[in-house]
């Protein structure tokens, strides 16, 4: 059984690896963020009626090509950890003019916690609750 230390310790590693997603979103740079996932990571998600699927490479090659996320506003909804294995949600608003969800599967790997799965979703332009909770206007 986990303990309710190991949880926070494990929580607090798997925020640092998230923010280190967040460094390479604000940077616009995929090098920065490739710290975060583990090598054989993939993704999957919509833009449009578009599948956007595959390699973790392609999220790196999407965030040379938009540049630095200056304005990004990220909110943490969810951590939940069950041994070697937890799963994370962020809610961003402002990924280089786009609103995100973003939900990641994370898995501890030789004592470091890596992103191993993403999935997103592209919100539609002025639709729903925001990174900071608030909702937007339609």
């Amino acid at each position: 059984m986990i303990t309710m230390n190991e949880k926070t310790t494990a929580r607090d590693a798997i925020v640092r690896v998230l923010e280190r997603y967040l460094d390479g979103a604000r940077s616009g740079r995929g090098d920065d963020m490739r710290p975060a996932f583990h090598d054989d990571a993939t993704m999957f998600g919509y833009v449009g009626p578009d599948l956007f699927a595959g390699p973790i490479e392609l999220l790196y090659a999407w965030n040379d090509d938009n540049g630095p996320a200056t304005g990004l506003r990220v909110r943490i909804a969810g951590i939940d950890v069950v041994g070697t294995v937890a799963t994370a949600r962020l809610e961003l608003d402002d990924w280089t003019g786009n609103r995100f969800t973003d939900l990641f599967t994370l898995l501890e790997v030789d004592g470091d916690w890596k992103i191993v799965n993403k999935v997103f979703h592209l919100h539609a332009p002025n639709s729903g609750s925001r990174a900071d909770g608030s909702e937007a206007s339609i």
